[in-house]
């Protein structure tokens, strides 16, 4: 009776390979949902990640070398699998290249934005029932080779295809489609999963037997019950009598401190506008993260890798100082027993980086649902689908760059930029 016992506890375990597992915030989502998902294997280039993860799971191997030294036979043998057993492969590849904070080198120029082809590499060997890749909300408008702003518009070469907006996903996608897997995608918000943080991701999620797979749906709403989760809510009951932060400038501080909760660096008088925005007060777009001070009654904006950086500013609502590491992983839904590894800064990078429980959850709990089709299909190849409408429609009206304001354009007649955006590359 006892190896009976044994064994169905064994075959009632949905195991999961983890790739770029970081802090195991996906995962930890994932398995929430319960029902016997379970991270059986994770991959993580990181070691102070891969510290974390061990502090945390003794138990679980873990392979601290770049994914694109470590093979699926490798993977299967530690988790004790063969092809075709895993529930999913879960993960997010790299996400540096697609963000909109920083370069943006995209796929044509930095190696990273290329390491989705190692998941479905691993994908493809594997052959999980399902798959999650996970990733910023910029790799919908990505471009596979950057042209920076400056070098875009009239006086300069037309672009190319590899230079337009989109480029990238169409890459990705029909890469995506050759795995034979019934492909979906959409841009969520995990506020709407209740996430005490307003994040955009994109989530891609694959199925092997062609089932009927789907986006989750929301359960929390800005303007319906049940409502958003705000932050005073998450931190209610967090216990950080001593908190753990990287403080701000003594300048940036007289700043703050004119700030009331939810005002950034446009609610100051002008000339300090120009001292806290700096070179950037002569540029344009939103510069939200400018000298911020976050509000108590609204979801978190993202939480960024640098709590402290200069436009990533995530200053507590009533304090002169960045949310803490505690109040990072309470609102990244992390448990507040799982102990991080690494110094300050590096637990920010580890937290900042994470998927949110919630969404996590949401996803385990819609890959549960499902039951295998009964009929044997004919599943053709290069079939992704955006599970989203409205996204689709606005994907293919977008435009396919954007430029400077004319006043920072070589040429700044408003007929020579049209011309120049009808322009083909030879």
């Amino acid at each position: 009776m006892r190896n009976r016992c044994s064994t169905k506890r064994i075959m009632s375990i949905k195991p999961i390979i983890s790739l770029f597992s970081g802090a195991m915030g996906l995962d930890l989502g994932l398995e929430s949902a319960g029902h016997g998902l379970q991270t059986s294997v994770a991959v993580e280039i990181n070691p102070i990640a891969v510290e974390t993860i061990r502090r945390n799971r003794p138990d679980l191997p873990v392979f601290n070398k770049p994914i694109e030294q470590v093979k699926t036979s490798e993977l299967l043998k530690a988790a004790k699998l063969k092809a075709g057993d895993a529930f999913a492969v879960i993960g997010g590849p790299c996400c540096q290249s697609f963000s909109t904070v920083g370069k943006r080198l995209s796929l044509g120029d930095d190696k990273r934005g290329g390491l989705f082809r190692h998941f479905l590499r691993i994908v493809r060997e594997a052959k999980p029932r399902f798959f999650v890749m996970e990733n910023v909300k910029g790799v919908l408008s990505a471009a596979i080779t950057h042209r920076p702003l400056n070098k875009r518009g009239p006086g300069f070469p037309p672009l190319s295809a590899d230079e337009e907006f989109g480029s990238a996903l169409n890459l990705i996608c029909g890469e995506l489609g050759q795995l034979g897997y019934k492909v979906i995608y959409s841009l969520v918000n995990c506020a709407d999963y209740g996430v005490p943080q307003k994040r955009y991701r994109v989530l891609f999620v694959g199925s092997r037997d062609w089932e009927d797979v789907r986006i989750p749906e929301a359960t929390h709403f800005e303007d319906a019950e049940p409502r958003w989760v705000t932050m005073k809510q998450a931190l209610l009951s967090l216990e950080d009598t001593e908190p753990e932060y990287l403080n701000f400038t003594p300048g940036r501080q007289r700043l703050l401190k004119r700030l009331k909760e939810g005002e950034n660096w446009t609610a100051l008088p002008t000339h300090l506008q120009k001292v806290a925005l700096g070179n950037a007060f002569q540029s344009w777009g939103g510069r939200v993260g400018f000298c911020r001070r976050l509000s108590s009654d609204k979801p978190c904006p993202t939480l960024t890798t640098a709590p402290n950086g200069r436009a990533t500013t995530l200053c507590h609502p009533t304090e002169i100082r960045p949310l803490s590491v505690k109040e990072y992983a309470r609102l990244q839904q992390f448990p507040d027993d799982w102990s991080f590894a690494g110094s300050t800064s590096q637990k920010y990078v580890q937290i900042g980086n994470a998927v949110p429980i919630g969404l996590g959850r949401a996803l385990g709990a819609c890959l549960l649902k499902l039951k295998a089709r009964q009929t044997k299909l004919n599943k053709p190849k290069g079939v992704v689908v955006c599970a989203d409408a409205k996204l689709a429609a606005r994907l293919a009206k977008r435009s396919k760059t954007s430029l400077n304001p004319p006043r920072m354009r070589r040429i700044k007649t408003l007929a020579a930029a049209r011309l120049w955006m009808k322009k083909k590359a030879v």
